[in-house]
């Protein structure tokens, strides 16, 4: 804290009627940026932090002081319960002459990142231990500096409680190459799961049901995530003050959930975990021989009841209806995953809601993955005529394929905004997403629809084309001339002309 006097000067004919205390800005809080002054002085208002002006009826004949503090650790309130790290300063005024009014200025101390939204002038109460706002009034000036006014205040300790908004840039509606992409995928897996269930006596039940519940979650997913990813209620940045002094409960604004956007959090979070998990399940199913009858039954009650359990911890921990960001973010819908800082933080559901579970079943399936090729390699060397091969192969691409994209989001957060890096990986992240869809239906229903059916491979040969060829000799011979004939991509024969 800085701490300035006045004291009364006895040769003074002119009584002193006012005195102003300036605070100027800078990097440190320190003394010698403070100024206190006894006339009207034109100040530049760009450069001031903090300002309070006292007027007197009449001149004053005894000493005043004031105290400036850099926070509010002296003044713990039980109705303003700050969230941010923002700057709260207090101003202790000891005025012996009853002053006329009190006038104090301060400039937000937010940054860029963050703005007003609404503030309350107030003043320390020590019978209710609290800040309280009884006789004080607001204004807002052109500069956009917050000022308050008090009357009959001899002995007290001034504060501007603010309440900010965090500046969220909303997502833009989805490109034609995100969308393309995603309407791929939604036609690849719907064609994926078609043709499993064709060709489900080939194979047997229970690969046919994971293949085709993993078709459906990540369809139900491009859907939800083509219609509701964006947010489709946005808050303006810039607001009015309101005009009653009234103290905020915090110095973060929150507004109460507004539209669908954390439904569809909650239902794209629950399926692309039903994604993950159905395709953790395909693993284990690999490598089991005969399965028992309940099987399928197990199957489904951990592909859809897992998720559900996940999203229901992850709901009920961080969401309220007056504070939804804890659960979601307010730029597009989906989990929270930083705070009000922009940096990535464990504590937010997207860490330990989303990623964790993943990396968790990512960990399961290639240890099971690693576990069995090294069994199977111990008992049967040959393992390229192994009819596990097929099986072990598809589980892993898909395990890769699901996987990549996500690690890719994952260092998507860790990296700043502003470095190519993190450009270059975004749009990684989108391509790898929107044609999931359709790599699944590359290697579950194309390739093993062409696999099946090689006069299709054949029916597909380039068109034939007649390739010239003539032959030349070194030394001639008698009766031996050049000849020149046309090979046919046909049967390769040498055809003379």
């Amino acid at each position: 804290m800085a701490v300035q006097t006045l004291k009364e000067q006895a040769n003074s004919t002119k009584p002193i009627l006012q005195v102003q205390l300036t605070a100027f800005k800078g990097k440190n809080f320190s003394p010698d940026r403070i100024r206190l002054y006894t006339t009207e002085t034109e100040i530049d208002q760009n450069t001031v932090d903090l300002q309070i002006n006292v007027t007197f009826s009449k001149g004053f004949n005894e000493n005043i002081g004031f105290v400036l503090y850099d926070n509010d650790q002296f003044f713990q309130s039980k109705s303003f319960q700050p969230s941010l790290d923002t700057k709260r300063r207090v101003i202790s005024a000891n005025l012996e002459e009853n002053p006329e009014i009190v006038q104090f200025t301060v400039s937000p101390s937010a940054d860029l990142t963050m703005s007003l939204n609404d503030f309350a002038c107030v003043f320390w109460s020590y019978s209710e231990k609290d800040w309280i706002t009884d006789g004080c009034s607001k204004t807002v000036n052109s500069s956009g500096s917050t000022g308050c006014s008090c009357k009959n205040k001899q002995k007290a300790n001034f504060a501007i409680l603010m309440a900010y908004d965090i500046n969220y840039n909303y997502s833009k509606a989805l490109d034609w190459i995100s969308i393309t992409g995603c309407f791929l995928s939604v036609l690849g897996l719907c064609a994926t799961a078609l043709y499993q269930i064709r060709t489900r006596k080939s194979r047997g039940g229970n690969p046919t049901l994971l293949v085709v519940n993993i078709c459906l979650s990540m369809t139900v997913f491009y859907l939800f995530f083509i219609f509701g990813i964006n947010n489709p209620v946005e808050h303006p940045i810039e607001r009015e003050v309101s005009g009653e002094n009234i103290v905020p409960e915090s110095d973060h604004h929150k507004y109460p959930d507004q539209g669908p956007c954390t439904a569809f959090t909650a239902l794209l979070q629950y399926f692309l975990l039903a994604t993950f998990t159905w395709n953790t399940l395909y693993g284990i199913n690999v490598y089991i021989n005969e399965t028992p009858r309940w099987f399928p039954k197990a199957f489904i009650a951990v592909g859809w009841g897992l998720p559900a359990v996940i999203v229901g911890i992850s709901l009920g921990s961080t969401y309220r209806v007056d504070e939804p960001l804890g659960y979601r973010q307010e730029e597009f819908c989906w989990l929270a995953s930083v705070d009000h800082k922009q940096t990535f933080s464990i504590k937010k559901p997207m860490f330990w809601g989303f990623i964790l579970p993943l990396l968790i079943m990512l960990i399961l399936n290639t240890a099971i993955l690693l576990h069995f090729m090294y069994n199977i390699c111990k008992t049967n060397p040959n393992l390229n005529t192994s009819p596990l091969k097929k099986k072990i192969w598809s589980s892993f691409s898909v395990a890769v394929m699901l996987s990549l994209s996500w690690f890719t989001g994952y260092f998507i957060l860790v990296t700043p905004e502003k470095e190519t890096l993190n450009l270059i990986l975004s749009v990684v992240f989108c391509l790898l997403n929107a044609t999931q869809g359709f790599q699944i239906f590359i290697l579950f229903a194309l390739g093993p629809f062409l696999i099946s059916n090689p006069a299709v491979l054949k029916s597909l040969c380039a068109p034939e084309v007649g390739l010239h060829k003539k032959s030349f000799y070194l030394w001639k011979k008698k009766k031996q001339k050049s000849k020149e004939s046309y090979i046919s991509t046909d049967d390769c024969q040498d055809k003379p002309v």
